[in-house]
């Protein structure tokens, strides 16, 4: 991408302020006469938000390695004028990898305003930039797999304008191979949320942590009749709940007019009740996750913005007073979306119309820049999850962006020994689960853009040095095992994991399988060899095993082991039977079921043996249940009342594809 000369990246004048940063950066630029086409390209780390005149203009980058980064280009034609327009940008960097974003132990802002085709200005010494004192640094982290919470006091003054530093030139050494974003810009928009769900007061807010505190109010306070204004005494508190009807990637604020100064706001995001109550996401169970942000109100009117975009189906406010005080408050909730442009609505039955609704609200849902595998909970890039998630956007759409970047992301992330990573992008090395490789594959080979052949022939070293990697993990027996320090697979599942696995091998065999029609050479015969091996090794006394211990083979075992030829087809009737019972808890001598997600592969698995009726069968009663209860999108397991467990996410959306497949379209 070529850059114009003098632009560089520029960042906080401290080069020690890398922890959990806040940067104001802002540029006059004076307009002899109003340009016909105004853009500006942006890119930051690791998040931006940008104002033009004023106004909000977009939020970016999207998630991307800092050796393959991405820059925004944004029309900006109608927020400019003639004379004086004012850039203003805040950038936020944690200072510390995560599940989206992977840092450079560094700050920056990048970005070009061109108008009609020349250069207006470049991020250079011409700018100035503000370290936002009213953000605290020494913050929690909202979850394992996010950034820090938001805990801001509105009462300091931001700090000095300062001449920034130049971090480092435009195109590396920190951020390197600049390419235009390879998706949409989302759109944001605000949602009506004038009536709350719940209104509830209650006593003082009892922690400092500011979720602890939301979860002590909520659990204490008694129910009352929404007010506006809102009269509290010293020490009171109000809380105000907001169903938005679905889970969504959103971002909430509040207006509040007759502050005194000093009250404490506190913004909270969650998924699901329990007991027709709001549950609060719990910090001690394995998420780590504290969804709650906090403001100190100045005295006056103010915007309480966070700079974040949380995600939920349920948005809680609370203010507490510091002295008696009445208020005016205005709650905002801006939606964010990915522009999709969908096919005509879908003729079925309504059963299955049902479903299908569902499943796209899910999707579409999880379709943020590329695809998310819950907006609640993590947002993360898994590269297994985009299967089932592609899968599902091709019913509905001919748009294959979001495919292509988990392609080609994961390639941009592959280890040095070829294994591809599992979070797009991320230095999650304890998230290595090497059967997304296999995943990978799939993908490459559901690819469908008209520049399929390239990118064939662009990825094709990746694949074969990945596939050479894992040709390593052969043993004797003709099976392959595990890589020391990376997990093989995940499900959701009890599925048995003991080694040689049934289901690892067979889904080896499956992506072995695909590459050879990729044109992979000797993959037909190193399939071949693995299928025999994995008839000797998992089949003995008629039966198939999961492991060589004695186990039976799992719902998901038995699938792959149809999907890739090893089994004949009445195995089939077993996979059918257990999806149809209801019956989702496991016990002894039961076929294990396979997690939504993994019903991909037994989809998949049915269609291969020419089963279609079953695979509707299957939807209607499994995700028919969803669709019957009232549930606006697709849960993440069967069962999802541990605590982090997600009510809407994208994996298990697949359903989508296969009831369009064989319906029409109006």
């Amino acid at each position: 991408m070529k850059v114009p000369g003098g632009a560089v990246w520029i960042g906080p004048s401290h080069p020690f302020d890398l922890h959990e940063t806040y940067l104001n950066f802002h540029r006059e630029v004076t307009l002899g006469e109003t340009p016909k086409q105004v853009v500006l390209r942006i890119s930051a780390d690791s998040r931006y938000k940008l104002w033009i005149n004023g106004t909000f203009a977009a939020r970016g980058p999207s998630r991307c390695w800092p050796h393959a980064q991405q820059v925004d280009e944004i029309d900006v034609s109608t927020l400019v004028q003639t004379g004086s327009n004012t850039i203003a940008v805040q950038v936020y960097s944690p200072g510390y990898s995560h599940f989206a974003y992977v840092h450079r132990s560094a700050c920056g802002l990048l970005a070009w305003l061109d108008c009609d085709g020349e250069t207006a200005c470049v991020t250079d010494t011409n700018w100035r930039v503000q370290r936002d004192l009213t953000w605290r640094d020494d913050v929690k982290r909202v979850s394992i797999y996010g950034t820090g919470v938001e805990r801001r006091d509105l009462r300091i003054e931001p700090g000095d304008w300062t001449v920034p530093r130049i971090v480092a030139p435009a195109d590396g050494p920190l951020w390197q191979g600049l390419a235009p974003r390879d998706v949409p810009l989302l759109s944001e928009s605000a949602l009506e949320i004038e009536i709350p769900w719940r209104f509830t007061r209650g006593g003082p807010l009892q922690h400092d942590d500011p979720h602890d505190a939301i979860r002590a109010t909520l659990a204490t306070a008694a129910a009352h009749h929404p007010q506006q204004p809102v009269t509290l005494k010293r020490g009171e508190s109000a809380l105000w709940a907001f169903d938005l009807g679905e889970s969504c990637m959103c971002n909430a604020t509040a207006r509040i007019s007759g502050a005194k100064g000093g009250e404490r706001l506190l913004i909270s995001y969650a998924e699901k009740l329990r007991d027709d109550d709001i549950l609060l996401s719990d910090p001690d169970t394995y998420c780590r996750m504290r969804l709650t942000d906090e403001f100190l109100l100045r005295a006056g009117e103010q915007t309480a913005e966070p700079f974040a975009q949380r995600g939920g189906r349920y948005i809680l406010f609370a203010i507490e007073a510091r002295e008696d005080v009445t208020l005016e408050v205005e709650f905002i909730v801006r939606r964010t979306t990915y522009p999709v442009a969908a096919k005509a609505a879908l003729h079925t039955d309504p059963a299955l119309n049902s479903i299908a609704l569902m499943c796209q609200r899910t999707l579409l849902n999880c379709l943020q820049d590329g695809f998310v595998d819950s907006v609640w909970r993590e947002s993360s890039l898994w590269l297994g999850d985009c299967v089932p998630q592609s899968l599902a956007l091709s019913a509905i759409s001919d748009d294959v962006r979001p495919l292509r970047r988990a392609i080609t992301m994961a390639a941009a992330g592959a280890y040095d020994d070829g294994v591809l990573p599992s979070v797009l992008p991320g230095e999650v090395h304890a998230y290595t689960i090497v059967d997304y490789n296999f995943s990978w594959v799939e993908l490459l080979a559901m690819y469908h853009g008209e520049d399929r052949e390239q990118l064939i022939a662009e990825m094709r070293l990746t694949l074969e040095k990945m596939l050479t990697r894992f040709a390593r993990d052969v043993r004797t027996d003709g099976l392959i095992y595990a890589q020391p320090g990376r997990r093989f697979f995940i499900d959701w599942s009890p599925v048995d994991r003991r080694e040689p696995n049934l289901t690892y091998n067979a889904r080896y065999l499956h992506a072995l399988t695909l590459a050879s029609g990729l044109g992979i050479e000797d993959c037909e015969s190193r399939a071949a060899a693995l299928r025999d091996a994995i008839s000797g090794a998992f089949r003995h006394g008629g039966r198939w095993h999961e492991n060589t211990f004695g186990d039976p083979a799992s719902q998901l075992g038995l699938s792959l082991l149809l999907l890739t030829d090893c089994a004949e087809s009445p195995i089939g009737d077993d996979i059918v039977a257990r999806s149809l019972d209801l019956d989702d808890s496991h016990a002894p001598g039961k076929l294990v079921l396979a997690s939504p997600f993994m019903h991909h592969y037994v989809f998949l698995a049915l269609d291969h043996a020419g089963r279609r009726d079953d695979i509707l069968a299957i939807i209607r009663a499994r995700w028919g249940r969803w669709a019957e209860a009232g549930e606006p999108t697709c849960w993440e397991n069967w069962n999802v009342d541990f605590p982090d467990g997600s009510k809407c996410h994208g994996f298990s959306s697949h359903p989508l594809y296969w009831i369009v497949r064989d319906a029409n379209w109006a």
